[in-house]
């Protein structure tokens, strides 16, 4: 039953994950850049939610909702602002930019609300379904069902829509996608904007298992969601969804059964060796370009 509750509670955090790596794999894809900033519109997503339920009041969904509205607002300035710009420039000078919008969200954050640790209240129940001396919390369930819906979700809005379909043809070739008439900075502004609402999404989920809120909150979490993105195959949406899982398993057993200590290491260690059997990632595909 030990290893029952682990593998659900491993799927419970990997769920968070997943959400967070579909945002980094989906604008990769499309824009082909890796926006470090996503783990801090997290954060920002954690202090709406939290100011949303402590100070105004509002229940759970209209604080949620809240919340993605203005990640989602963030997302698209931070993309018009920070990355538009450097539609032609270098991976380096992407990237760089990336950082310093990180570090901008982050000391902003701390003007705004201080450096100081909030408490984010509890908004789902603590009890769960006990079958067989197994419990589960009603917290690991809703986190995977959420999970769940949003890939599905995403997946429908990519393959039967007609802008996911566009956007599909501007992952492939974007210069093609502009003579057939498709706005590829508008499609890459809608992928900045749904991965935002991801983020916002997780930061809920996070902050019910984890209830702390400060500034650095979305530093560790982008991270291991970068790593979950990068081990399924970033630009998968699939192998986001499927590294953000195993990547929540690995951490709960390393936890369980080898050192919290290691944890971290070990999921890490995990990424390289997969990474050295297949490159790509496990979903990934690899790419040949002429030259």
């Amino acid at each position: 039953m030990d290893f029952l509750s682990y593998l659900i509670n491993g799927l419970g955090l990997g769920s968070v994950y997943a959400i967070i790596a579909l945002g980094y794999t989906m604008v990769y894809g499309i824009a082909k850049m890796l926006n470090f900033a996503h783990g801090d519109v997290i954060m920002v997503g954690a202090y709406v939610a939290f100011f949303a339920i402590s100070n105004l009041g509002l229940p759970l969904l209209p604080a949620v909702l809240l919340s993605i509205a203005v990640c989602t607002v963030l997302g698209v300035v931070i993309e018009r602002l920070a990355y538009k710009p450097l539609r032609a420039a270098s991976s380096l000078s992407v990237l760089i930019t990336a950082i310093g919008v990180s570090y901008f969200l982050q000391n902003a954050a701390q003007l705004l609300w201080s450096s100081s640790t909030k408490v984010f209240p509890s908004v789902i129940s603590n009890g769960g379904i006990s079958w067989n001396g197994l419990t589960v919390s009603w917290l690991t369930l809703i986190t995977i069902s959420v999970c769940v819906l949003v890939m599905i979700c995403l997946v429908l809005f990519i393959n039967r829509t007609k802008t996911g379909r566009a956007m599909r043809a501007c992952s492939e070739d974007k210069g093609a996608s502009t003579l057939m008439g498709i706005n590829v900075n508008l499609m890459i502004s809608i992928t900045f904007a749904i991965g935002s609402g991801l983020a916002a999404i997780a930061s809920v989920l996070l902050c019910a298992a984890y209830p702390s809120v400060f500034p650095t909150l979305g530093a560790m979490p982008g991270i291991k969601a970068f790593t979950a993105a990068v081990f399924g195959g970033i630009g998968s949406i699939p192998g986001a969804f499927l590294g953000g899982l195993l990547l929540g398993v690995i951490e709960i057993f390393a936890k369980a059964y080898i050192s919290t200590q290691l944890s971290d290491a070990i999921v890490f260690a995990v990424l390289i060796l997969v990474l050295l059997i297949k490159p790509t990632g496990l979903l990934g595909k690899r790419i040949r370009e002429k030259v």
